[in-house]
């Protein structure tokens, strides 16, 4: 169990520092994968659903006691039925920080009635959207555009993600599964023109979804080599933040840090979440729990 007096002495180490003190550091939580649901674990896979509900508290009472600009969730909220978030999402309102959302596959394990409401259940202002703090854009993406589960049967979008699987399965790539999506045309468009813009306005950028892209591993987007070249088109990406794989990962190409945060589902009393820290020319990571602590060097502007 983690304490205050550590919660508090993690925070100092991360604001040591003269060029630290100069300019003020921009701080936001993050937690990948909560999956909740009223269900009982399934050991196979190591997921203990229910017990996210107490994860998570403690969690919002560490953030809680940190100088942060907000928190993002990197998608899962839930496992499984639209009842779920009923639980959950209470836990949410308890954090002093404003709080951000990016969808997940088991947010869309709702059933079909429900599959249209989900972005409204999470508050958010869209499946993608992006927003500025402190000169650095945030870039939130839908990985589940084009996927057999989030469109409805018959979408033009679902139809596509069937002949994108095939296409995949065919060429025998690892992440041709089918709890994997990628994006849609009109949201790669917007994301270069995003990207673009904040290039034009000498903002830094962190983009997050919840599917890996890099390095190669079976939960990644199917289009995840394609994102990975506009990505590369663009000197003031700094990081790409993820979830889904929960055992997390990391890999680093173009000058970009690419991080999988671990899962908070995952085991039956050890969390998974982190502080992150954006000044100078790092990005620190405090990890909690499962999740690791890293100090990540960024490019030269």
């Amino acid at each position: 169990m983690l304490s205050r007096r550590t919660v508090l002495a993690g925070s100092a180490a991360l604001l040591t520092g003269p060029a630290r003190a100069q300019n003020p550091p921009l701080r936001f939580g993050v937690i990948a994968d909560p999956q909740y649901a009223d269900a009982p674990p399934n050991t196979a896979m190591g997921r203990y659903y229910a017990n996210s509900l107490d994860k998570l508290s403690a969690a919002v009472e560490t953030l809680n006691a940190q100088d942060l600009r907000f928190v993002v969730t990197l998608g899962d909220v839930i496992d499984r039925d639209f009842s779920s978030f009923e639980r959950i999402l209470p836990l949410y309102r308890k954090l002093r920080h404003e709080t951000r959302f990016v969808l997940g596959n088991h947010d869309f394990e709702v059933g079909a009635a429900h599959l249209g409401q989900v972005v409204d259940r999470l508050d958010m202002p869209g499946s993608y959207y992006d927003f500025v703090v402190q000169g650095v854009r945030f870039v939130v993406l839908d990985g589940n555009d084009v996927s057999l589960f989030a469109p409805p049967q018959g979408d033009p979008r679902w139809q596509l993600a069937q002949e994108r699987l095939a296409a995949a399965k065919a060429a025998g790539l690892p992440n041709a599964k089918p709890w994997n999506g990628s994006l849609g045309a009109a949201q790669r468009a917007w994301l270069e023109r995003t990207l673009a813009a904040a290039q034009r306005a000498g903002e830094r950028v962190v983009v997050m979804n919840h599917y890996p892209v890099l390095p190669e591993n079976p939960h990644n987007l199917w289009d995840s080599g394609e994102i990975v070249a506009v990505l590369a088109r663009f000197p003031n990406v700094l990081a790409y933040f993820n979830g889904h794989n929960h055992a997390g990962n990391y890999g680093q190409a173009h000058g970009i840090h690419f991080v999988n945060f671990c899962g908070m589902v995952d085991t039956p009393d050890t969390s998974a979440f982190a502080v992150v820290e954006i000044a100078g020319d790092r990005i620190d990571i405090r990890g909690y729990g499962r999740e690791p602590s890293r100090s990540l060097p960024l490019r030269a502007a």
